[in-house]
């Protein structure tokens, strides 16, 4: 009984810790479909109601707001946030985030090119010359961001970064492979944009919350619930809402670079 009780009160400890911030917790993420984004005014994807879910069971409520990462980035550092969604693990970050032991999902970073001017690239060294489509805030692999025979040219979305691919404004455009795939079928570049060979990256992503009174429990309980719900038919009926969303192999010959990276 003793432990039960403790569980029990630590628990409303965090209850109490959220009414602090004002009764909600406070979310911040980027448009990440099919992970999480707006679909016409609806918040949808597999992470972001994963994560609804899971609030749910524990009991807390969740303000969420959309905005670019380097701002969603900037409001967790004010402290204007309380978490972050879909977001890697980076040690450097240790000091001001928790992370759950449990990931919402993993990300694979994959390129792609127009069909018109192809650079099926299976290694780094055939990216020499070309102009690589980036976005703000996001570090890839060390091996990639630090690379000195390619260029790398943000852009102010994913979607900004597949049209100036069609443009001849950029020749390969780098993004998450489930990502890629949603932009090709929703902006219907289906024979005009495809993926290449080259596995950047693969990382698991995860809901970050900063540090603050009660909030290593919260991380606990968040990530034991996640777990409870994988394994759950609710779950798997949710994979199965969103195409591909299942771990990804690497297709044979793609060269896959594990370094450290962060969203």
């Amino acid at each position: 009984m003793p432990a039960l009780f403790k569980l029990l009160s630590a628990a409303l400890f965090t209850c109490l810790s959220l009414a602090a911030y004002g009764e909600t917790l406070r979310i911040v993420t980027e448009p990440w479909a099919p992970y999480v984004y707006d679909d016409k005014g609806t918040m949808r994807g597999l992470d972001y109601e994963t994560t609804v879910m899971v609030f749910e069971r524990l009991g807390v409520e969740v303000q969420w707001q959309f905005l670019p990462w380097k701002r969603c980035l900037a409001m967790i550092e004010q402290g204007h946030a309380d978490g972050v969604l879909d977001i890697f693990h980076n040690h450097e970050r240790d000091a001001q985030l928790l992370y759950p032991d449990e990931p919402l999902s993993t990300v694979e970073f994959v390129l792609f090119y127009a069909n018109d001017r192809p650079h099926p690239a299976s290694t780094l060294d055939d990216l020499a010359g070309l102009t690589v489509g980036t976005s703000p805030g996001y570090l890839y692999s060390d091996s990639f961001n630090d690379a000195p025979q390619f260029n790398r040219e943000p852009a102010a979305s994913h979607e900004a970064n597949f049209g100036k691919l069609l443009l001849g404004r950029i020749d390969l455009a780098i993004t998450d492979r489930r990502v890629g795939q949603h932009l090709i079928k929703n902006l219907a570049l289906q024979g005009k944009v495809s993926q290449a060979p080259l596995v950047v990256n693969r990382q698991p992503q995860f809901l970050a919350v900063r540090r603050g009174a009660g909030m290593d429990l919260l991380v606990q309980r968040f990530a034991a619930e996640l777990k409870r719900f994988k394994q759950e038919p609710a779950y798997t009926a949710l994979s199965a809402k969103y195409a591909g969303v299942e771990a990804i192999s690497a297709p044979q010959g793609t060269v896959e670079q594990q370094e450290s990276g962060v969203k």
